[in-house]
Parts: structure tokens; C-alpha cells; sequence
């Protein structure tokens, strides 16, 4: 609601300027509202294109969310919608660029229409009635930059759809990229200064009469008198004379002592932008550094459904149950890299972390290959002393997610689907160390499955953590609800090794209205 009343706040207060301000009475003349409300968008998308890299700055939000710096619940929720907010920006920008380029097309017509030949200075066209639309696109820069950036703003529009992002990912990664160009050109867009504001409205207020000079232009003066008078346009009336009482009466009759002058403005993109820009760039930088150093894969496991487990150390790694990585395989693509969350996260006395990916596209299929020596092998679990080979692996992070506040609630209620299950299992791997340190005094674990083989992933996990929480006597702390939503193959079901998940396995989708009911019903105060 902040966010929306200021982008409100700003569109009103500068279109409203440049329809009633003074300096800008001659050029809102000739151009009329679609001066105002080009330079109203304009102010908009600097501020959405000043905010858009914010939610992008993944290692800020991690140190809020983590720090005590946000201690307010509900204020570390917002850190949450972060992505929501990125993409919420990016659609204004799109829908207030399409606006700013077609108040600038109406401009460009009115620059020629209305071209004014008492003030030569103000105009963009050179003469009036030049079809000056294609001079203004592609001769001046900011016409050129702006084509550019409509051009640049298009690709980078298309490729975030879902469509696009689903079926290629590389398409959406390598044009996202171009927002470097798009905010370079964006700095370069305003220095053309087409646009002109007044500068001495003291000694010229707007619409002010020129005696002087409209008593030469109305009247034939001798030539022989040319010389014998003095010029008196810069001169106002004499104090003994009257002015007459159509000036005193019209406030916009006043007198003039000298021409308009007219100046372009300072640009003020760049103020809005590059802050944001900068702290992007040096996060980036910081995070390269960061990552440099590959780190070393001690296990790969293929799990049934084409789920891949892949357990690494690194010098100095750190991390809270549901954070995520970022992985980068040069091997696999040079400039590519995805995030993944963790399954497994680095504790006092064990330095392995890990994650699962699931092989659905060309990285991931890419990835595996390389991992595996045979892509129908099952499980490769090597000593580090006898490990082969495995291509060298980046990882970034770990960055915050909503699934750090799961342990911070005495009661928690975790919900997945198929491979969503991965950030509650490093919370689940957590409370197998220990969870007499944490807040949390039960969780709801569900989780719905197509088929019955993904509940292996986890199904050791589940086990032992049941397991461990019976002979400590709290059988309680967890309750455990599997749903199978599809019944193929149902003869497979877990097995023996695995009675104590039989039993809370249901066929079919959770009935969330009777669960959140009985939920409540437990656990009322």
C-alpha cells in the first residue's frame, strides 16, 4: 500500500508541476498533456527502476532477515515477498514505459505542429510541419537510447513469462542479464536535453507583454527614425505614465523586460539509479569472491523419480535450516547457475551439507551426466579418499528464505508437494542433532506425493527422527501425515523397512478444511 501510494504520490506531483508551473508554461503550450504525462511516467519509472534491484540483493536480505536488526515478525514477512515486489516493479516499468513512449510520440508531433517561431530556442523540430517522429527516434540520443531500451525492455519482458521460463530457462537467464544495458542507456536517455524548462521568470513572467516589441511588430517605422530612437525593449514603462488597465486587471498581461531564456534540465536518473546499481554491483563482486573457490563433493545419490543428491563440504561454510545455494558448474554452462535449497546444513560436529535437485531440464540433465558415471546408476557414495573425479562445483550462499521462522514457532505447520519437500528437510535433519535448543514444541510435517517411490527421499530421515523422538519419550513432537495423490502402482507401497511411515500414509489429497480444524483444536491455548 506504501509502495502503490508513492508511485501515486509521485505521478500526481509532477504532472501537476509541469501543467501549472511557471517555467514551464511556453513548452506545456506547444506540447500540451503529453509534456505532462511523459515527464509524470518519468518520474514513476525512476522510482521503479530505483527500487526493482533492491529485493535482488540477496545477501542484504539475508543479513536482515538473520540479524537482530528486523525484529519485528511481521516486518521480517515483508523480506519474504521480496520476489513478489522485484516482479510487481517490473510490470510497472513495462506498463509506464509503454505510457512514457507513446506521451513522447504525441511530443514529437506537437514539437512540429506548434513549432514556435517567437522563441526559436524551445523547439526540437527545426521548422514547422517537419515530420520530425523519425529525426527525434533516431537522431537525438534520447530518442536512439529510448528505442534501445523499448527493444531491450521487450526481451526481457517476454522471457520472464512462465511459458518461456518453464520450457527454456537459458532464454530467461541471458536476457534478464540485459538489465545492465537497459540501466546504462537509462543514464544516458536524459542527457539529450529536448526538453526546456524557463529560467528568468522574474525579469519574463510567463505570457508577460512586450510593449516594445509588439509596437514593431504592428507598426511601419521610418527608416529615417530607425536611428533616431533608442531601443526600449528591455526597458519597462515609465513611473509618469499609466499602464493600461487591461495589464493591471490580467495577471498574465504583465510587463517584460527582457526575452525568455530557456535551459535544459540536469539529468536526475542517474541519482535515482545508481545507488541501488552500485550496491547490486558490489554485492555481485562480494559474492564472487565469496564463491570463488570450488568446494569439494564427497557423495552423489540418484534417488528414484529422477531426484539427484549431491553432499559437499567448504572451508568455513555456514547455514541455517531453509536456506538455499546457488550453483554454478562451469562445465555445464559458463555464465549459467540455479538456486537449490538445502537439505543438509553444516552443524558442529559435521561439516557436510547437501541438496536435492530434481532432473527436469537442461542443466539438471547436463549436471547429472556429469556426476554420474552411468545415468542409470542408482547411488555413488565414495570415500573422499577413493573419489573420482567430479567436475569442479561453485556454490554461492547461503541466502534467506521464508522457511528459516519453521523453528521459530512452538507450533509449525509444514506443507509440500513432491520435491517442495527439500527445505523442510534440512529443518527435519536439524532436529535429528537436537531440538531442546529451539522454540519449537510440535510440527505438522505434510507432504503429497504423485507416486510412491518419492517418498524415499526422505523416508530414512522420517524414520530415524520418529525413531529418536520415541525413546526420548516424545512421540508428540512430530506428526507425520503422507499423502499419495495418485494410486498407480500403489502395490509398491514403502515396505518393511519402513512400518512406522505405512501407518501414516493416506491415500488421496489432504481434506485441509477437517486438518486445519483438528489442528486448532490441539492446540488451543
Amino acid at each position: 500500500l506504501f509502495w502503490l501510494s508513492l508511485n501515486a504520490w509521485f505521478f500526481l506531483k509532477t504532472f501537476l508541476l509541469y501543467y501549472q508551473g511557471p517555467q514551464y508554461y511556453y513548452l506545456h503550450q506547444m506540447l500540451g498533456l503529453g509534456l505532462c504525462v511523459s515527464r509524470a511516467s518519468a518520474s514513476v519509472l525512476n522510482l521503479n527502476c530505483c527500487l526493482v534491484l533492491l529485493p535482488m540483493c540477496r545477501v542484504l536480505l539475508a543479513f536482515l532477515r538473520g540479524s537482530q536488526k528486523v525484529a519485528n515478525r511481521k516486518t521480517r514477512r515483508l523480506l519474504d515477498k521480496s520476489k513478489t515486489f522485484h516482479v510487481t516493479c517490473g510490470v510497472t516499468i513495462c506498463f509506464f514505459s509503454v505510457l512514457h513512449v507513446a506521451a513522447h510520440l504525441v511530443n514529437a508531433l506537437n514539437f512540429s505542429e506548434n513549432y514556435n517561431e517567437d522563441f526559436p530556442s524551445i523547439n526540437a523540430a527545426n521548422y514547422r510541419g517537419e515530420v520530425s517522429q523519425l529525426y527525434l527516434m533516431f537522431v537525438l540520443v534520447p530518442g536512439l537510447t529510448g528505442v534501445i531500451m523499448v527493444l531491450v525492455l521487450f526481451l526481457m519482458c517476454t522471457a520472464s513469462t512462465y511459458a518461456i521460463r518453464v520450457s527454456n530457462y537459458d532464454i530467461f537467464w541471458y536476457t534478464h542479464n540485459l538489465f545492465f544495458v537497459f540501466y546504462m542507456l537509462l543514464m544516458l536517455h536524459v542527457s539529450g536535453g529536448v526538453l526546456k524548462y524557463q529560467t528568468n521568470l522574474e525579469e519574463h513572467p510567463p505570457g508577460c507583454f512586450n510593449p516594445n516589441k509588439t509596437l514593431r511588430e504592428n507598426m511601419a517605422v521610418p527608416k529615417a527614425f530607425e536611428e533616431s530612437f533608442p531601443d526600449y525593449t528591455t526597458e519597462p514603462f515609465p513611473e509618469d505614465l499609466s499602464v493600461p488597465e487591461p495589464f493591471v486587471q490580467n495577471n498574465f498581461m504583465r510587463i517584460c523586460s527582457e526575452e525568455p531564456k530557456f535551459q535544459s534540465h540536469f539529468p536526475e536518473t542517474w541519482l535515482w539509479i545508481s545507488g541501488p546499481l552500485c550496491l547490486y554491483c558490489v554485492e555481485r563482486l562480494y559474492r564472487y569472491i565469496r564463491s570463488n573457490k570450488p568446494v569439494t563433493i564427497t557423495s552423489v545419490i540418484s534417488h528414484p523419480s529422477n531426484v539427484l543428491e549431491v553432499r559437499m563440504i567448504k572451508d568455513d561454510f555456514k547455514a541455517r535450516p531453509g536456506q538455499y545455494v546457488i550453483l554454478h558448474c562451469p562445465r555445464v554452462s559458463a555464465l549459467e547457475s540455479h538456486p537449490f535449497t538445502l537439505t543438509m546444513c553444516p552443524t558442529d560436529t559435521k561439516a557436510t551439507f547437501g541438496v536435492h535437485l530434481k532432473v527436469v531440464g537442461d542443466w539438471t540433465e547436463r549436471f547429472r551426466d556429469l556426476l554420474l558415471l552411468h545415468s542409470n546408476q542408482d547411488t555413488e557414495i565414495l570415500p573422499i579418499f577413493q573419489q573420482r573425479r567430479y567436475p569442479k562445483l561453485y556454490v554461492d550462499g547461503p541466502f534467506g528464505s521464508p522457511f528459516e521462522e519453521s523453528l521459530n514457532y512452538e507450533v509449525s505447520l509444514c506443507v509440500a508437494g513432491g520435491i517442495g519437500v527439500t527445505p523442510f528437510a534440512s529443518v527435519l535433519n536439524t532436529l535429528l542433532d537436537g531440538w531442546k535448543c529451539y522454540k519449537l514444541r510440535r510440527l505438522y510435517f505434510i507432504w503429497v506425493c504423485r507416486d510412491i517411490e518419492s517418498f524415499r527421499w526422505f523416508a530414512d530421515l522420517l524414520c530415524t527422527l520418529r525413531n529418536k523422538l520415541w525413546q526420548e519419550n516424545r512421540p508428540d513432537y512430530i506428526n507425520i501425515q503422507l499423502y499419495l495423490s495418485q494410486t498407480d502402482g500403489i502395490q509398491k507401497i514403502i515396505g518393511e523397512k519402513y512400518q512406522a511411515l505405512n501407518s501414516r500414509l493416506f491415500i488421496g489429497r489432504p481434506r485441509w478444511k477437517l486438518l486445519f480444524d483438528e489442528i486448532a483444536k490441539c492446540n488451543r491455548r
